[in-house]
């Protein structure tokens, strides 16, 4: 997997919007203003949020992703170069996750794929 693949797989989520807000060349992955997915600018990583801290950890143990370097615990990072469809699901899993905390009037007209 590369990071092109990786920011694709971002962008096909609904309301998905990229910035650089450190610049130096992150990919950081929003909806509703609110992270779902980070690539640092030498990272071969992407960070996604987990469900909670325990799923975190499981995901740690078992070697599917590392810590996420500067985030809450429930996120995770995860290597690019990991299986395609463990990446989508992770992807779109910290997307969900981030998009049904957003307030109703936000989630309006963003379907999940």
């Amino acid at each position: 997997m590369s990071r092109e693949l990786v920011n694709d797989l971002c962008a096909r989520q609904p309301g998905a919007a990229w910035s650089d807000p450190w610049g130096e060349g992150h990919d950081c992955w929003k909806v509703g203003g609110k992270i779902f997915a980070l690539i640092g600018a030498a990272s071969e990583t992407v960070s996604v949020k987990t469900a909670s801290p325990e799923m975190a950890e499981l995901l740690i143990q078992t070697g599917v992703a590392e810590r996420a370097k500067y985030l809450h615990r429930s996120w995770v990072a995860v290597p690019l170069d990991s299986a395609p469809d463990e990446l989508l699901h992770r992807i779109r899993a910290s997307y969900k996750l981030i998009r049904d905390k957003l307030p109703k009037r936000l989630r309006d007209g963003l379907e999940l794929s």
